[in-house]
């Protein structure tokens, strides 16, 4: 690539210009990726420990259904009358240009009991609070994996653009400030050497 560039001073002052705008995105980037790997890191950690209570949760929700089952029957005719949860939103926080959800809802049980006394017990009112635990331990499980790999996602794309600058544009602007600087620093001996011989020439 260099040695495709003509050498003048205007290729010279083009080449510095860029080679200063590759350090400066390369600097960008790197301060970029630090700041997604902390996030990122914030975010597994709280993965770690919502995953650590999640599967107790699940089970414990499981064995409550498995008690009203033996008590009631099987309660498919009480889950019907659960409405779908319209509660749940969505928004989003952004960290450096990446964007992590952010998932609101209710996270008490309703005060207003969608099935009725008459027909039921307390096993089944447990395993309704249990499944309600399940829902909201869910639903942050979910807003948390999807921004690690949102944020793996970015800091992957970022790490590519930061290799490019540093292992290929850098060097590249760097040799042709070097060929460039060489064959001018050539021509001005030249020229002074030639100037030299002139002005003997003509004592």
């Amino acid at each position: 690539m260099a040695d495709q560039v003509f050498p003048t001073k205007g290729n010279l002052i083009a080449a510095k210009r860029s080679l200063a705008l590759s350090k400066l995105g390369y600097d960008l980037m790197d301060r970029k990726r630090n700041v997604l790997v902390r996030e990122l890191m914030q975010l597994v950690d709280r993965a770690k420990e919502l995953r650590g209570s999640i599967e107790k949760t699940y089970e414990l929700a499981y064995a409550r259904l498995q008690e009203a089952n033996i008590t009631l029957g099987v309660a498919d005719r009480f889950a019907n009358a659960v409405p779908v949860d319209q509660s749940v939103a969505i928004a989003t926080r952004t960290v450096m240009g990446v964007e992590i959800p952010i998932i609101t809802h209710e996270d008490e049980m309703p005060s207003d009991i969608p099935y009725g006394f008459l027909d039921t017990n307390v096993q089944l009112d447990e395993a309704y609070a249990a499944f309600i635990k399940v829902r909201n331990m869910t639903l942050m499980l979910a807003e948390v994996d999807t921004g690690v790999f949102r944020l793996a996602t970015a800091i992957s794309a970022t790490q590519r653009r930061a290799n490019a600058l540093k292992e290929v544009l850098i060097p590249r602007y760097t040799q042709i400030i070097r060929t460039i600087s060489d064959a001018l620093e050539d021509k001005e001996r030249e020229e002074f050497t030639r100037m030299k011989i002139i002005k003997a020439t003509k004592n």
